[in-house]
């Protein structure tokens, strides 16, 4: 990429253009205690990850404030107004003013595959993105901590988050606690109350903001014999959906022209990446021409979007739905529809849908059987809470060159809140929920496995050396899945 280029303004240059207000003021004071004992905590770091440059340590007496008014970098931006507009190659910003201004090129996935940074700009800036034109790209502009995301398509711009409409979420973090995070609803909000609580508590819920985590009251199997009558059907995708708190939620049943609907067959759900689709999950998968061969039933829902394109609620960045709840919902209602083995419902996913799938391990395994994540790993946030009513089987797929989910882990570097545990950390988490004895040897496949664990459940890990960020092995996988069923 060229270095940038500054024009004048020209009144003839056609505008695809959003609205970005200059940096709002928003404000937020409160104590942070300990939820057990009430106890004031003092020496929380408090930081905004939805907004950066933010942050600040609680008192001695757990108060805080924290506020995004007056700063010299905000009183420096001196534009009201940014557009931006695509022609071939060249990407126009328009009324840029700033003290630096920072624009990144990120992918459907979250990698940034390209930054420019600039000093002093007034006026229009172009950019030549050459071969980075093609195709859906996601533009992040940040004049002077002002942030604006656009998507970028071959049909124009599309604004996705004006500053304006943002208000900051906040982390809250401590030694031995669990991370807590809460989500601004006004631009002043004055005596809040933040209750933090160590990893083993994991049954009680914080402040706003925190990952939507079902009950204990969650749907239990039974042992009723599944009726098949009346449960054949055209073979196909069916886009299909379910009302999940007022939303229509989507997903596509795929049913492969083996299924016959006179006995009760697997269903394996398949969690697309994040700016992925359900649509592209079904494509680009390595598990289907595996599981159509069994007149296994295959879902592959669809996420909503929070910034960065369609996500699930696995952490404090990418989905504000509860996606644990549509999961529930979407597989309740295939099992009226088509003849599914309630005792063999397996998981997978890509990248953000990798997530997803470890995230079900955590909360539904009275509906999973077993999992097999691929590309990413649990969260410190959604670790932390970690709760699996029994013993499951995990199986993962990393690669050691991943650029989009570390192998090490540690943030994901998408100021997105996000932290993860990095492959062996993960590793060792199931291992340990899943109380493995002994060390971890290497199976047939080259794969690093944990075989004597509670209740007859594996731990394993896949690691391929040099791999990047890629679909996991369907020829491993579905082999390890489906020796699984729920006791």
């Amino acid at each position: 990429m060229r270095s940038p280029r500054l024009f004048s303004i020209t009144s003839s240059a056609i505008l695809l253009s959003a609205l970005c207000s200059s940096a709002f003021a928003w404000s937020i004071n409160g104590v942070v205690k300990s939820k057990i004992s009430g106890r004031l905590l003092g020496g929380v770091k408090i930081s905004t990850f939805n907004i950066g440059g933010y942050e600040t340590v609680s008192a001695e007496d757990g108060t805080f404030s924290l506020s995004g008014e007056g700063t010299d970098a905000l009183a420096d931006i001196r534009a009201s107004k940014m557009a931006i507009h695509m022609e071939g190659n060249m990407l126009t910003i328009y009324n840029a003013d700033a003290q630096i201004l920072n624009v990144s090129i990120i992918d459907a996935m979250g990698k940034v595959l390209k930054q420019n940074n600039v000093g002093q700009v007034q006026g229009i800036v172009s950019l030549d993105l050459g071969k980075l034109a093609r195709g859906t790209k996601f533009v992040r502009i940040n004049a002077d901590r002002n942030n604006s995301t656009f998507m970028v398509t071959d049909k124009g711009v599309t604004a996705l988050k004006k500053e304006g409409d943002m208000l900051p979420m906040l982390q809250f973090s401590l030694a031995e606690y669990a991370n807590q995070v809460y989500q601004m609803k006004a631009e002043v909000e004055t005596g809040v109350e933040i209750l933090m609580e160590k990893p083993s508590n994991t049954n009680s819920s914080s402040s706003g903001g925190e990952l939507i985590i079902p009950s204990s009251s969650s749907k239990k199997q039974d042992d009723t014999p599944v009726d098949c009558t009346g449960k054949t059907y055209q073979a196909g995708d069916h886009n299909m959906s379910v009302n999940v708190d007022g939303k229509n939620r989507t997903f596509i049943m795929h049913v492969p022209s083996t299924y016959t609907g006179d006995k009760p067959v697997p269903l394996f759900v398949d969690y697309h990446p994040i700016g992925g689709s359900s649509e592209g999950q079904k494509k680009d998968t390595k598990y289907r021409a595996l599981t159509d061969k069994e007149g296994v039933i295959a879902l592959y829902p669809q996420g909503t979007t929070k910034t960065m394109g369609p996500g699930w609620n696995v952490g404090p960045c990418c989905s504000n739905d509860d996606d644990l709840k549509f999961s529930r919902e979407m597989i309740a209602a295939v099992e009226e529809k088509v003849c599914i083995d309630k005792k063999r419902v397996y998981a997978a996913g890509f990248s953000m849908g990798g997530g997803m799938s470890n995230h079900v391990a955590c909360f539904m395994s009275d509906i999973y059987a077993a999992v097999a994540p691929a590309a990413m790993d649990l969260n410190t946030t959604n670790s932390a809470k970690c709760n699996p009513e029994r013993p499951i089987s995990v199986i993962m797929f990393r690669g050691t060159a991943d650029p989009v989910c570390r192998y090490q882990g540690g943030d994901s570097g998408y100021n997105d809140g996000l932290n993860f545990l990095g492959a062996e950390g993960n590793f060792q988490f199931w291992a340990q929920k899943n109380g493995c004895t002994g060390v971890a040897t290497t199976n047939g496949d080259g794969c690093q496995e944990y075989s004597t664990c509670r209740d007859g459940v594996k731990v394993v890990l896949c690691t391929k050396q040099g791999g990047g960020h890629e679909q996991g092995d369907g020829n491993i996988g579905w082999p390890f899945l489906k020796q699984f069923t729920l006791p």
